[in-house]
Parts: C-alpha cells; structure tokens; sequence
C-alpha cells in the first residue's frame, strides 16, 4: 500500500468530498476514518471535539503513514485544524464554507448558508462573510437534523418528506438564488434539497475546491497495475448497520476496521 489519503468526518458525509478527490486522482490509496460514535459533532463541547478529533486523526495517520490528511468536516474544520498541524507533519487540508464563490456566482446578492448550528454561530463562518460577501445579504440556516437524515439516506432507509420540508420551509420561504451547502453531509442530500427548492436556487459545496487543492499537494500519478488502489473504511461506533455497510461497499470499500475507543473517542452525545 502506497502513502494513503486520510479523508476524516463525523460521520458519512465526508464521502461527497472523498468521491471528488477520487475524480481527481483515482490512482491513490484512500482511508476513510468516521467517527460516527459521538454523531452529530454540532452537539459536541468545543473542547470534547477538539480532543476526541486530534487523538483519532493523529493516531491513524501516524499508523498509516498518511500523505495528506482531509478533515471533511466544516465543524471540526474550523477548530481543529491548528492543534493538527502542530501533531502531523504532513499537510492538513481543512473544509471552507464556499462563501466566496457564491457571492461572485449570485446574481440577486442574496445568498444562503445551511450548516450546522455549530457552524452558523462560529466567528470564523462570519469572518468569511464579511471578507468574501459583504455586498450580499446573506441568510443563515442552522440544522443539525439534515445531517442525521444524510446518515439515514447512507443507511438506505426512508426518508420522512415531512420532516424534511419542515427543515427547509424556512429557506424555500426567502428569495435566496444560490445556496451553501456548509456541511459535507448535504451534498448527500442534494437531490432531496433540489428538489424541494427548485431550480432557482443553485447548491453550492467546496468538494471541488477541496480536491483541486489535494491534487495540488499530491500531482496525478499514473495508472497502477494489478489490484489497484485500496479503500479502507474506519468507524468508531460498536458495529454499522448492514444498509451502511452495503453504501461504504458500493463506494469500493474492501476493508471496514473498526477503531478501539480512546480516552475520549469513546464517548458520545446524542
């Protein structure tokens, strides 16, 4: 095996940014870390996230000899990132809301952002509003239950329309043209969220912007012979289900590990 890419998450919504990275540079070996035991991260105390993140990543990259590590995650992104860089020594590539390329692609200047609660409230996600599109007005949606709805689409179970449509009412009811999708969940929904906001409203995530980045850490290297590259899939809750199982599967997941709890992997907030 090959120095791998590290893509990291809360949960299954960091596979919308790794299925980019993959467009880019299908040649390289992948690992998908999930810590899916302390779901939705949005719930977490800042300092419980902080710790229970940096003791997961710094583990397996180091056991892996990792490239390059992704943090897919715009919660933990915009806390974590400094305490790795000081742990890793290889890059740390982090997830940015795409303020900026909604406020040039907007024709009306009236935007929107969905993220987590976490994410909404965080100076840093105001910060990027007030240098990228302060001649927007930009309107900010907070939901931690679209991320859990993304988990159970992963799952292939049902999604409930009503529960849905209560969460995005609030968006639909504003006249918003382009859409953040600030949270690497949503891009699992999108068909679910287009569907209901219609055309008018285009989404808008940082997949490619992440990927093109990586890519530019780590050039396209030719074709490899025999098997191919390898995907392994690691999760920290105590067992998946088997409608999750089946999805990591048809991403081309051979191997599905499950990580022993740490100190502080081990808990989990509801």
């Amino acid at each position: 095996m090959s120095r791998p890419i590290l893509v990291f998450d809360s949960g299954i919504g960091g596979l919308s940014v790794l299925q980019e990275i993959r467009k880019q540079l299908p040649g390289k070996d992948y690992c998908y870390l999930f810590d899916n035991a302390r779901l939705p991260y949005g719930a977490l105390e800042e300092q419980e996230l902080i710790a229970g993140c940096v003791a997961l990543v710094c583990e397996l990259a180091t056991r892996l000899d990792a490239a390059v590590v992704v943090i897919a995650c715009n919660t933990a992104s915009t806390l974590v990132l400094p305490a790795l860089r000081q742990r890793l020594s290889m890059p740390i590539v982090g997830v940015v809301p795409a303020i900026k390329p909604a406020a040039l692609l907007s024709q009306s200047k009236h935007i929107g952002l969905l993220a987590t609660p976490a994410t909404v409230k965080r100076a840093y996600t105001h910060d990027l509003i007030r240098r990228f599109a302060h001649d927007c007005r930009v309107e900010l949606f907070g939901s931690a239950e679209l991320v859990l709805m993304a988990e159970r689409k992963a799952a292939r179970e049902r999604l409930d329309p009503v529960e849905l449509g209560r969460v995005l009412q609030p968006i639909a009811a504003t006249e918003i043209d382009v859409l953040v999708l600030g949270c690497t969940h949503f891009p699992l929904l999108r068909t679910e969220l287009q569907d209901y906001l219609g055309n008018k409203v285009t989404l808008l995530d940082s997949g490619e912007a992440i990927a093109n980045r990586v890519s530019h850490l780590l050039p396209a290297e030719a074709a490899l012979s025999g098997e191919g590259p390898l995907l392994q899939a690691f999760h920290t809750s105590e067992a998946l289900t088997q409608g999750l199982t089946t999805t990591l599967a048809s991403h081309g997941f051979t191997t599905i590990e499950r990580l022993p709890p740490g100190p502080m992997s081990s808990s989990r907030l509801d």
